[in-house]
């Protein structure tokens, strides 16, 4: 996929993920060793974007299991349809076989592994899930296969680049850990975060983008239900924009401040401790 972290590091950008040299030895290792690649790190620092943007650098299909508490086998493997077996059996004789290809339902784990093109698989927010789902996930980051009872094991046409996520709310097990390559990922630096506005936000100055970087680092180091994440960083720069202004005055601070912090106990410690005015 990628001929080293230099490669990596020129491709990302090139589809507006700016990496790191941490990143791109990841992402590269990842791809050369044939691992999964879990990314840990607070909520809205780039982790799923990640892997949306290896994707699109290496015109590869993307498929996304969204994690949640409650998850099971037949929402993240596979499951059968229930309805055509039973107008199945009703409609011909019992001992039809019910448990075929025909029926079986594929799921985004089942999907990843019996594709025949390039594909990269998110397993996000894999910390929502419940632990049982982590041992769905063993035998496929092990061998690359899944068992189906009716069927047998299948084993992947073509190994997918695997990019798990997790915010870290519950420790992962030290068995799927095993099976990945590690990374962590924490909020960019305010010159970073200038340079991703910049790059996603066409025709911003680079002053406003500093101004806008360093006023997001404040807000992080305050205490806050829920910090502002890249993703709404560059939303401010758009709004910013969208409203004419060419300065992030405490004014303009002060009345856009519900693009980046969506908790009103945000909104107001944010105005207290920046000494802001009333919006």
């Amino acid at each position: 996929m990628f001929d080293s972290p230099a490669d990596v590091t020129e491709r990302l950008a090139a589809v507006d993920y700016l990496s790191d040299d941490a990143i791109s030895t990841s992402v590269f290792l990842a791809a050369a060793l044939g691992k999964p690649l879990l990314v840990e790190g607070p909520a809205g620092v780039g982790k799923t974007q990640l892997a949306k943007a290896v994707a699109a650098a290496t015109g590869s299909d993307l498929i996304r299991l969204q994690c949640y508490e409650g998850l099971d086998e037949a929402r993240a493997l596979y499951e059968w349809n229930y309805k055509k077996q039973l107008l199945r059996i009703q409609a011909t004789s019992a001992d039809d076989d019910i448990f075929t290809e025909e029926f079986l339902l594929e799921r985004p784990l089942l999907k990843a592994i019996r594709s025949d093109r390039p594909t990269v698989l998110l397993i996000d927010e894999t910390d929502k899930a419940d632990v049982e789902v982590e041992g769905l996930l063993l035998e496929l980051l092990s061998d690359f296969q899944v068992t189906i009872p009716e069927l047998g094991t299948v084993v992947a046409r073509r190994r997918p680049y695997v990019v798990l996520t997790s915010n870290a709310t519950r420790e992962l097990s030290e068995a799927l850990k095993r099976r990945c390559l590690y990374l962590h990922i924490e909020y960019p630096t305010p010159e970073r975060e200038r340079d991703i506005v910049l790059s996603q936000v066409p025709g911003i100055r680079g002053d406003l983008a500093e101004q806008l970087a360093r006023t997001v680092a404040t807000l992080r180091a305050l205490e806050l239900k829920k910090a502002p994440s890249v993703a709404e960083t560059v939303d401010w720069a758009n709004t910013l924009l969208a409203l004419g202004r060419e300065e992030l005055d405490e004014a303009t601070v002060a009345g856009t401040l519900g693009v980046v912090l969506k908790h009103a106990a945000d909104h107001t410690r944010a105005v207290k401790e920046l000494g802001l005015p009333d919006a």
